[in-house]
């Protein structure tokens, strides 16, 4: 589980207000589901478990593992678990083992679906512990600049200062992800007891391992508050004379793969990592940062996912600080790349209060819904609560924004709900609502291909060669003009995007180069669907390969939209607007009034297309919708499972009646 102690300052309970009929439409006589896929109406009706959410469950108790106690989780609309052996003797007690099995088996008696969660606690990696008490070499380390010593260069296990001394669950020593030997001793303590274990489970309860944010450790994310900070066990003890100093992550044959791939000494060029301006500083910051990005896409995340691909099982899980664009670098070298590994990449929703989407969850959601794109998968995860609110004293949230959160989630593409949402802290009447909206969501979306037509680009690559390391927490002012433009003008469109009902994917200068560009004025995106539009943040520079792509669809007369200088013949402008980004790439969908608060999500299935319309304000929104799909449209009511033919008025524009929190699937007709 993740704490971040930024998104837990912000968050805002709104109030929870009740929902009513989602159009203005005549009351249903039934005769609309005659209208609806004959398939798509038993998962609706009654919505299976592999589409209701699952608890993450972290300890089972000996006397609540037998059919009976699980089937509490069954009965609260839920359709299974995430769980681990006990924290308690952590991979050692057999007792725990048996207890563990005992709860599978009786999950698989009731038809649920299990889900293993892979660490004790959090961050992944360590196996609690046992893999750098097995091998203590193993541990993280880093490269820092200490300028006062004769030799300012030194290299050092990097704990004190970092997220694995910092975190809401330990302070203890951490693996390093960039070593392969750490990653197979993970595997062999964690993931190869489970299949020793469970294994006729495997494949069938058992669908997938959750990771929980495993990342690189050399960097600063800052100090927990202090009377957080005494309450956190500490495993390890922390040395209070290192100092905090600027560095980079390290390894065991990091050198050595950087000669071979580059064909040069990083130990004679290492002072370019923590400075300089020149060309040459920057090209040897890329190098670095790309080598980083692919060991831990390789190591980490792509050894993790071989193994669960040879044992019957889904990769899942999510990384850290999605929404912190400038530190991808340093936690993952590329963020997208390592979350594209996963068979179903995740994210970390902590708030329940649905208009977070409007400020950073879109960036949250946007990492692993574009991976999965990116990757040719269709699931997406996330691990959701009212945390922040609980925290804040302000939670836990009612129902409404529960429905709200999963709704702006899905419009987002996710499909596999994992809960940290108190069971005790609502009703079993809400917890079962809750469940069946999630369902009835799935029920319509899961099935169906996203299908947004605008790309954002990712400006991973320009940022490798800016970013340049912090003695303390990492901020934007220690960066330099460049990037902090780059970081402001991503950042401002992608919020501009979803304020503006625009659906789009995030696209890194690997994937962009790997694109095909269509006479049609359209890019193919690995067989997921044809783009119409590519948006450039300022200050961005790509490289050859995907400049040539980009180029090529400039020439077929596909849409390029940069701010400032990004792509000289680009449809450009020195800052957009929301009014001038909708008039610029012509949405398929488009509302009036206008309002930052709408949530919209644009999928295909069947030849029929989709849209998941949410209001996640805490005020009523009243207008209509304009579609380029064509008219007849059915409104389905995912919190009351109601179908109802969409009103529109003489134009052909549905019209809107959301009350707060409410959200509606609009299924055009055949």
């Amino acid at each position: 589980m993740q704490i971040k102690w930024n998104r837990i300052l912000s968050a805002v309970v709104l109030p929870v207000l009740l929902t009513t009929p989602i159009l203005a439409a005549e009351p249903s006589d039934g005769r609309e589901r005659e209208l609806v896929p004959a398939d798509w109406l038993p998962r609706w009706s009654d919505p299976p478990a592999a589409d209701r959410p699952m608890q993450i469950v972290h300890g089972i108790a000996p006397g609540r593992a037998t059919p009976e106690a699980m089937r509490f989780y069954k009965d609260r609309g839920l359709g299974g678990v995430v769980c681990n052996v006990g924290f308690d003797q952590y991979l050692t007690s057999e007792e725990n083992w048996k207890t563990l099995a005992t709860a599978v088996e009786s999950c698989r008696e009731l038809g649920m679906v299990v889900w293993l969660y892979d660490e004790e606690g959090y961050p992944s990696g360590a196996a609690g512990g046992v893999v750098l008490k097995e091998n203590p070499a193993l541990e993280a380390t880093e490269l820092a600049l200490d300028a006062s010593r004769d030799e300012p260069f030194i290299v050092r296990p990097a704990y004190e200062h970092t997220h694995a001394s910092n975190n809401f669950h330990a302070a203890r020593r951490y693996p390093n992800l960039i070593d392969d030997r750490a990653t197979r001793c993970f595997l062999d303590k964690t993931h190869e007891a489970y299949w020793r274990r469970l294994e006729p489970h495997f494949g069938r309860t058992i669908e997938a391992i959750f990771t929980d944010e495993p990342s690189l450790i050399a960097i600063d994310l800052g100090q927990l508050p202090e009377d957080v900070r005494r309450r956190v066990r500490v495993v390890d003890p922390i040395d209070p004379a290192v100092r905090p100093l600027p560095c980079v992550p390290w390894g065991y044959d990091l050198a050595e793969q950087y000669r071979q791939r580059w064909g040069e000494d990083l130990i004679e060029r290492r002072g370019s990592l923590f400075g300089g301006d020149s060309d040459a500083d920057r090209q040897v910051r890329r190098r670095f940062w790309a080598l980083i990005a692919d060991l831990v896409a390789d190591r980490y995340f792509g050894q993790i996912g071989r193994w669960c691909a040879e044992h019957r099982l889904a990769s899942c899980g999510h990384s850290l600080w999605e929404e912190q664009l400038m530190h991808h670098v340093a936690l993952e070298g590329n963020g997208l790349k390592v979350l594209a590994q996963m068979d179903i990449p995740g994210l970390d929703m902590l708030s329940s209060d649905p208009q977070v989407v409007g400020h950073t969850g879109w960036m949250t959601a946007a990492m692993p819904a574009s991976a999965a794109i990116l990757g040719g998968r269709r699931r997406v995860m996330t691990e959701v609560s009212d945390f922040s609110q609980k925290l804040g004293n302000q939670g836990p949230v009612g129902l409404a924004e529960m429905q709200a959160t999963a709704a702006w989630q899905a419009a987002w593409g996710v499909t596999d709900f994992t809960l940290y949402y108190g069971v005790g802290d609502r009703s079993a009447d809400d917890y079962r609502a809750y469940g069946d909206c999630v369902g009835r969501l799935n029920a319509v979306l899961k099935p169906a291909r996203p299908a947004p037509d605008v790309l954002l680009y990712y400006p991973i690559y320009d940022l490798w060669a800016e970013y340049l390391p912090v003695a303390g927490p990492l901020g934007m002012a220690s960066q330099s003009p460049r990037a902090r433009r780059i970081v402001g003008s991503f950042m401002r469109l992608g919020q501009l995007l979803q304020r503006s009902q625009i659906p789009f994917t995030l696209i890194d200068h690997e994937h962009l180069a790997a694109a095909t560009a269509r006479e049609d004025g359209t890019l193919a995106v690995a067989d997921q669907g044809r783009y119409k539009t590519v948006v450039l943040p300022d200050g961005v520079k790509l490289p050859e390969p995907a400049a040539a792509v980009v180029e090529r669809f400039r020439r077929y007369r596909g849409r390029i939209v940069a701010e400032g200088d990004s792509a000289p013949q680009a449809d450009a402008a020195p800052q957009l607007t929301g009014p001038a980004l909708i008039e610029t790439l012509r949405p398929a969908c488009r509302i009036a009034p206008a309002s930052p608060w709408i949530v919209l999500g644009r999928f295909l299935r069947d030849g029929r297309t989709i849209l998941l319309v949410a209001n996640v304000a805490s005020e009523a929104y009243q207008g209509h919708l304009a579609t380029d799909a064509g008219p007849g449209w059915l409104s389905l009511d995912p919190a009351s499972g109601e179908i109802r033919p969409a009103e529109t008025d003489p134009d052909g524009r549905i019209l809107l009646a959301l009350q707060p929190r409410q959200a509606v699937l609009l299924v055009q007709s055949p």
